[in-house]
């Protein structure tokens, strides 16, 4: 029998919806048609591009479909290799493998879980095309070094910033360093739309190809009704939905203030486990979309223990992704060690908002449960 009632129950995460998105989804519900039917996916794109200090933005239906478009409009495709991470989900990957390109799978950073430089440059052929950044639970990739290398041989260099709102390199947000960057706004997010993302970009020709790609190939200035130039895309975004994001930027600041508090209680309250959590190095802010704990190799750690007497407390609990190699939905297993290590020996840490200090109270408890402190 559980210890509390199900109206106490530990969320791993929900969005903060307040008055604001509430007025706004409405107006958009009840004024946003005929020709008001963009006004707010405008507004919308326009406060994110803003906000992350690029020049353009478009709005799209998920993550997948920013990069899906941003990578067509790289002109990514068969017989190109695409180097990215082993520890993904596999949104990262999917449309490397519908534009009929070849991801290649390499390991992770013990400390970033994130790619790691000099494996990408290791897996470098005639073939490879782009290195796929993704900034995994907020974790920032080393951007200086995967920059340096994509210039040094001649690669596009792409963002996966679906995690990492709030998170910021060196002075430049996630998102915005690469050829293009694409966000998520599903409603496990820092910032949401209920499903929804964003391409953004720096490069005019770029944004023209996507943005041309986003209308099924019918090219802005086309005076031609229904007068497609190519096979094109649908991954747009609705009004109504675009009306909630433009809610939740206008309160970001306060979403990632709240998600960077729940990280630090949990630090606090974990401190002398045998444990790492997201990093935060110098120069650089987390958004800490989700706080992860790692167990320090070699320490004896039952996952699946701790799982139980989450849900023995009406905590909801989330594993670590695994190694994209391991799916078997790709190439056969890889070597890569790190991935393998690590994903079994970490787990993700309920996260929303307004967490209260009890409820990370007693997920803290649960852990030390089943950890001992460091000797």
């Amino acid at each position: 029998m559980n210890a509390h009632a199900p109206s106490d129950r530990i969320y791993y995460t929900k969005p903060s919806i307040s008055a604001l998105e509430i007025g706004y989804a409405n107006d958009a519900v009840a004024n946003g048609w005929g020709e008001r039917c963009y006004e707010y996916i405008e507004r919308f794109e326009r406060l994110f591009k803003q906000h992350l200090g690029v020049r353009h933005a478009i709005a799209t239906s998920s993550a997948t479909g920013a990069l899906h478009m941003g990578m067509a409009g790289l002109g990514i495709g068969p017989g190109d290799e695409v180097i990215l991470a082993d520890i993904n989900w596999i949104a990262s990957v999917v449309p490397i493998v519908h534009l009929g390109a070849k991801p290649v799978l390499v390991d992770v950073l013990p400390d970033s879980w994130c790619i790691d430089p000099a494996a990408v440059e290791a897996a470098i052929t005639s073939r490879t095309k782009a290195i796929l950044a993704v900034h995994l639970y907020g974790n920032l990739c080393d951007m200086d070094a995967l920059a340096a290398i994509a210039l040094r041989h001649g690669l596009h260099l792409i963002e996966d910033a679906a995690e990492a709102i709030g998170s910021v390199w060196h002075g430049r947000r996630a998102g915005s360093m690469g050829d293009f960057g694409a966000f998520s706004f599903h409603g496990t997010k820092t910032i949401t739309t209920g499903e929804g993302g964003m391409f953004v970009t720096n490069d005019d020709d770029l944004y023209q190809r996507v943005l041309t790609l986003s209308n099924h190939g019918r090219a802005r200035g086309e005076t031609r009704q229904f007068w497609p130039e190519r096979i094109g895309f649908k991954y747009k975004m609705s009004n109504v939905q675009a009306a909630i994001g433009c809610a939740q930027v206008e309160r970001i600041d306060e979403l990632v203030a709240g998600k960077r508090r729940v990280f630090e209680a949990y630090r606090d309250a974990l401190a002398g486990l045998p444990i790492s959590m997201n990093p935060e190095p110098p120069d650089t802010t987390n958004g800490y979309w989700m706080p992860t704990m790692v167990v320090e190799e070699g320490m004896p750690f039952d996952r699946n223990g701790l799982l139980s007497a989450f849900k023995a407390d009406n905590i909801d609990g989330r594993v670590f992704f695994w190694p994209l190699s391991s799916l078997g939905l790709l190439e056969a297993d890889s070597p890569n060690a790190v991935s393998k290590s690590i994903s079994w020996r970490a787990i993700n840490l309920p996260s929303y908002h307004d967490l209260e200090d009890t409820a990370i109270a007693r997920v803290a408890m649960a852990i030390q449960s089943v950890l001992r402190p460091r000797q």
